[in-house]
């Protein structure tokens, strides 16, 4: 575990963020190339990630703070303390402000809504995947304990300091499981863009496997940040990661409803074209 990068006098570099950041900007990267390849604007596709990245960021932080607002209302300096500003925030904030913005964009810009959210995806699950080895140096996000034999152990009396990591007890690596998540999705996701029968299948795909495996996912997880709903019936997560695969599988019946119209349509398009051969003279 290594929560600090490095060191230039008073400066220091979390792991984390760099981390982070290189996730999302290879995510983007890869984003904006799949964008070139599938003849949408490559400039557009830049400046929709770059927003949703920014989005992203600020909504984590909110839903964060919001999530364990009786602390932050008793400690107001908190909220630009160092401990804030380096932790990850709560990922369901951050997807739903980036999912906002990213709407408004694509109307405001008239791109292809489901097209593009197909080419992000795999971009997206990536940098993701990067993000959670961050997770996993810093010693945020942390699971409970275990007896596995692969349980991490963490000692770094940094990490506790700095986002509350419990030091000497073995836990679910839950960063590792889900940074093996993501990179599975990538794979699955690159693989299937290729190869779509239809626009929203690869986002369609995306959302549903991720918040199929996110929802059991939170049963291991044991830090507090995540917030409960319905009296701790669940956690904020949980219910966004249902939402998540209802939407998936939405995306797939409105396909899968388009081949019992199509036979009709042709049908009278060939009734109309026999009609206007007998009356043609």
């Amino acid at each position: 575990m290594l929560p600090i990068l490095l060191h230039f006098g008073r400066f220091s570099l979390p792991t984390y963020g760099f981390m982070a950041a290189l996730g999302l900007l290879v995510g983007l990267a890869v984003s904006v190339r799949y964008a070139r390849h599938h003849d949408m604007d490559p400039d557009k596709a830049w400046n929709l990630g770059v927003l949703a990245i920014l989005a992203g960021i600020i909504g984590a932080k909110v839903l964060l703070v919001v999530n364990d607002w009786g602390f932050y209302r008793a400690h107001p300096r908190e909220l630009l303390s160092l401990t804030t500003l380096q932790a990850g925030g709560v990922w369901s904030g951050g997807l739903v402000a980036a999912v906002l913005i990213s709407w408004w964009y694509i109307r405001r810009n008239h791109l292809p809504a489901l097209k593009t959210c197909d080419v992000f995806s795999p971009g997206i699950a990536l940098g993701h995947a990067i993000g959670r080895l961050g997770c996993f140096a810093a010693g945020c996000c942390w699971g409970k304990p275990t007896r596995l034999p692969w349980g991490a152990t963490f000692t770094n009396p940094l990490a506790a300091q700095l986002v509350g990591t419990p030091l000497g007890v073995r836990l679910h690596p839950t960063q590792l499981y889900e940074m093996a998540l993501e990179l599975g999705n990538f794979l699955l996701l690159a693989w299937g863009l290729g190869r779509k029968r239809f626009d929203g299948q690869v986002i369609g795909t995306y959302v549903f496997v991720y918040g199929f495996a996110r929802y059991f996912l939170e049963f291991l997880r044991d830090d507090p940040e995540r917030g409960s709903v319905l009296h701790g019936f669940m956690s904020g997560t949980q219910l966004l990661a249902i939402g998540l695969v209802i939407a998936g599988g939405l995306l797939w019946l409105r396909r899968e409803r388009r081949p019992e119209i199509a036979p009709v349509e042709q049908a009278g398009g060939a009734a109309s074209s026999r009609k206007n051969r007998a009356l043609s003279p």
